[in-house]
């Protein structure tokens, strides 16, 4: 079985920790694990590295890259029989496109016949107890064997109005006499799918609630590829046809692809869909209400995360960064600090979030897209200040990491090493820079800056001129193949 796990996506509803640049795949909430990370050590208990394939887009890829080593170096394993199982697509166009471009990567690509199941994940749950999900993904296994597609339905215990639903049909272990199978005690408790439904009302959802015949549409999938090139010949010609050419005439084509959900455009038109229902603990993590219902609660059934003085609070969601938080006589509440931003937010009214999202790209602020710290391939930056003709920057770079060779037309930049050692060219020049020690590039010169040693370079990067915007360099060589041109 191969595992595909959709990296893409760029949320907003946990603005303002997730962002544009930086989405919350790739946060860690509440230990030092992120979500994706998570998803990747669970499904390695089913499939080996190399079956293991994620994908994204080129604005992520360093961030899918640089977990995936730290998961693979706290287990132990080679992550190099991973790397060439990064899909990065072109442009974004939504499940259905995603999923026939993994399938095709699996055939040209790993060799994979008809008979591969595959198993589609998305990159952003949290999934407990973790081996009861692996007996599920055993049994959606089998069912995919048999020409099933096969979508996870989780057991609702409240009425939910942010996920959309699947209603069961009958059993897939009913003969057509309306008797059960011979084999029926062999084979997983499953039921055709009888529709899919969008995310309803609050009364709709008592409704479904209390019907039994509903579940979660978790957005987890298991098919054969037989199964689904014939189900995309069958609902959607215009994938379909695609999939006849090669993995790279699909990449180099790929902005053709309709935009459209893989619910959409195969799984309710499909007789062959049946609903996989698990009786675990899942949440897709859409939204603050979310984040303070899974993560462990104080007797005043308060999440507090960072430095947090609370008073007569209850109920409520903390989560701090570099700032100490106080809250006093407060109950229902939301407070999320970042560098750069706080949300507060009456708990119930988090799925508002993305409006407030919205709102701030409209009057084009900056903080809807990036943090103060911003991740590079080679490490990270943050922006301590900015002003009129001046910038300044803590810059960390990682253990043999180095930056593009590159120029600046409208700033100078002076380098202060506060922690390791610095490799530093300069108009041709190498030097070491050492702790305490500084450097100075001038306007329009040829620089590059690296890490030599074995910890962390950190340094301190005061940037002067006319512009000193982002977009203000010029690469002329770099490691990681960000030279346009």
């Amino acid at each position: 079985m191969k595992s595909v796990i959709l990296a893409g996506g760029s949320g907003t509803r946990l603005w303002p920790l997730s962002r544009k640049s930086f989405p919350k795949q790739f946060l860690s909430i509440g230990d030092d694990e992120t979500l994706l990370q998570k998803t990747v050590r669970r499904l390695l208990s089913t499939v080996h590295p190399e079956d293991l394939i994620i994908i994204t887009n080129n604005n992520y890829r360093f961030h899918v890259k640089n977990q995936l080593n730290e998961t693979y170096h706290r287990l132990s394993i080679d992550a190099e029989k991973l790397k060439d199982n990064i899909i990065l697509e072109p442009v974004g166009r939504n499940t259905a496109p995603a999923i026939a471009l993994a399938v095709k990567y699996t055939m040209d690509r790993l060799g994979s016949s008809e008979d591969e199941i595959i198993f589609v994940s998305p990159s952003d749950h949290i999934i407990a107890p973790e081996d009861k999900f692996t007996e599920y993904l055993k049994k959606a296994e089998l069912l995919a064997k048999e020409g099933h597609i096969v979508t996870f339905g989780i057991h609702p215990y409240r009425p939910e109005t942010g996920y959309g639903y699947i209603k069961r049909g009958e059993s897939i272990n009913k003969a057509k006499d309306g008797s059960a199978e011979d084999n029926a005690d062999e084979r997983a408790d499953a039921y055709r799918v009888e529709r899919f439904v969008e995310k309803p009302d609050l009364e709709t959802a008592k409704e479904y609630l209390l019907s039994g015949e509903y579940y979660w549409n978790s957005g987890m999938f298991a098919f054969s590829v037989r199964t689904m090139m014939e189900e995309f010949e069958r609902h959607a010609p215009e994938i379909s046809a695609r999939l006849n050419g090669s993995y790279e005439d699909i990449l180099c084509n790929f902005n053709e692809m309709p935009n459209i959900s893989i619910d959409y455009a195969v799984m309710e038109k499909s007789d062959r869909a049946v609903v996989l229902p698990m009786d675990i603990t899942w949440s897709d993590i859409g939204s603050w209400d979310s984040v303070h219902e899974i993560l462990d609660k104080d007797h005043n059934l308060n999440v507090k995360i960072g430095e947090v003085l609370d008073i007569d609070t209850k109920n409520s969601l903390i989560i701090g960064n570099r700032r100490l938080i106080t809250t006093v006589g407060l109950e229902d509440i939301l407070v999320i600090e970042t560098d750069d931003a706080i949300l507060i937010a009456k708990k119930g009214q988090a799925q508002k979030v993305k409006d407030i999202v919205t709102q701030l790209k409209k009057h084009g602020k900056k903080e809807t897209d990036e943090h103060v710290t911003t991740y590079r391939p080679w490490g990270n930056y943050t922006v301590l200040e900015e002003g009129e003709r001046y910038k300044i920057k803590r810059i960390v770079v990682n253990p043999g990491a180095k930056l593009s060779l590159q120029l600046h037309h409208h700033r100078s930049e002076h380098w202060v090493v506060i922690k390791g050692t610095a490799k530093v060219t300069i108009d041709g020049k190498e030097m070491f820079v050492h702790e305490n020690e500084s450097a100075y590039v001038p306007k329009s010169t040829l620089h590059r800056l690296e890490n030599p040693g074995k910890v962390p370079l950190e340094m301190i990067e005061v940037q002067n001129g006319e512009y000193v915007g982002e977009d203000d360099i010029k690469r002329f060589d770099d490691v990681y193949g960000r030279v346009e041109g």
